[in-house]
């Protein structure tokens, strides 16, 4: 069996070493364990000093596309290259690498197709107490909407077994962490956790230039994510809230109507007004919730002919995007020297 670990990067030629350094180069129950790295249009020297440490796989992407686009051609790139496992992890050496051993033991034992490090952000010095209540209430969300039993869901550090990856599919720009549980939970994916260590923040973060950036652009994922994969709950939901204070302003006007009609018609009309604009609200609200339920169907069925397509494109051999080999093994090295030799 084959393990390639990946790692998306972004100008990380300073963090890149000590993150490879926590990095196995032998696990039981593989045979192989190899490096990838995918470069998201780094300025700075990070292809290089990943191949000066030995990475042996490069995706280099022409331009910066965001976390979530590197973490997707990275994982189609290790399935092209032949990996049975694939495990992601941050260049910033947020993980703790020597754990990979323990994240894979799952997918090992035959236990679980996806498994998910869980950082314990409840006791976790490195978050702070607002960071804390955000992963809570997205991790709840999240589990709602899966149907999983993952605590930290924005957890970058995890695994997938073949299928696994067969399947996933990240579409949004910003984060894949959050849709790929969805995904699981709702395809035939077995998903699991261990608990994990973290290491010491070695640089501020580039994805939240502070914790209003993180609250607002986590909350808007959630949302986003939770309504494009429950939409009947989402605008059902809302539209019920609609309707209800709709009768609750029909029957003011009502009361007020039937008490005295002379004057309810002269100064309540109000109501009835701002009753129809919420009754309106209501009705939109739900032909949005049947629309999205509709586009939720659709998109299963083009999710399953991506995977289709994907196995297709594996029996036939085709090579990774934006692939470049990556340093030269002491094998390949060895047997150089052997042919000059020979030659000599």
């Amino acid at each position: 069996m084959k393990l390639i670990i990946q790692i998306p990067c972004f100008n990380e030629q300073d963090q890149l070493p000590g993150t490879l350094a926590r990095l196995p180069r032998a696990i039981e129950g593989f045979e192989t364990v190899e490096w990838l790295i995918v470069d998201d249009g780094s300025s700075d020297a990070t292809v290089q000093t990943a191949r000066a440490h030995g990475v042996d796989h490069v995706v280099r992407l022409t331009n910066h596309k965001g976390l979530a686009a590197a973490f997707q051609a990275g994982l189609d790139a290790g399935l092209k290259l032949g990996a049975d496992v694939i495990v992601n992890t941050d260049a910033d050496n947020q993980y703790e690498g020597s754990d990979i051993p323990k994240l894979v033991a799952p997918i090992l034992r035959g236990e679980a197709d996806m498994v998910v490090g869980d950082r314990r952000v409840d006791s976790n010095e490195n978050f702070s107490r607002a960071k804390r209540r955000l992963q809570r209430v997205g991790s709840w969300v999240v589990r709602q909407a899966s149907s999983t039993e993952i605590p930290d869901t924005t957890s970058g550090f995890r695994a997938y077994n073949r299928e696994a990856a067969l399947q996933m599919q990240a579409v949004s720009k910003f984060t894949y962490t959050l849709e790929t549980i969805i995904q699981a939970g709702k395809l035939l994916v077995a998903v699991d956790h261990v608990p994990i260590r973290t290491n010491a923040k070695t640089r501020e973060s580039r994805l939240f230039p502070s914790m209003w950036a993180y609250i607002r652009r986590n909350a808007l994922s959630i949302f986003r994510i939770y309504s494009q994969y429950e939409p009947l709950r989402v605008f059902w939901g809302g539209a019920v809230i609609m309707g209800l204070l709709a009768l609750a302003v029909f029957v003011r006007f009502l009361v007020f109507f039937i008490a005295s009609p002379h004057d309810a018609a002269r100064g309540h009309i109000q109501s009835l007004i701002a009753g129809a604009v919420l009754f309106n609200a209501a009705m939109l609200l739900g032909a949005l919730g049947v629309i999205g339920d509709l586009l939720a169907a659709q998109r299963t069925l083009s999710q399953r002919t991506f995977e289709r397509v994907r196995r297709i494109e594996l029996q036939l051999g085709i090579e990774p995007s934006h692939y470049e080999p990556g340093a030269a093994r002491d094998d390949d090295a060895a047997g150089r020297d052997d042919r000059e030799a020979l030659e000599v």
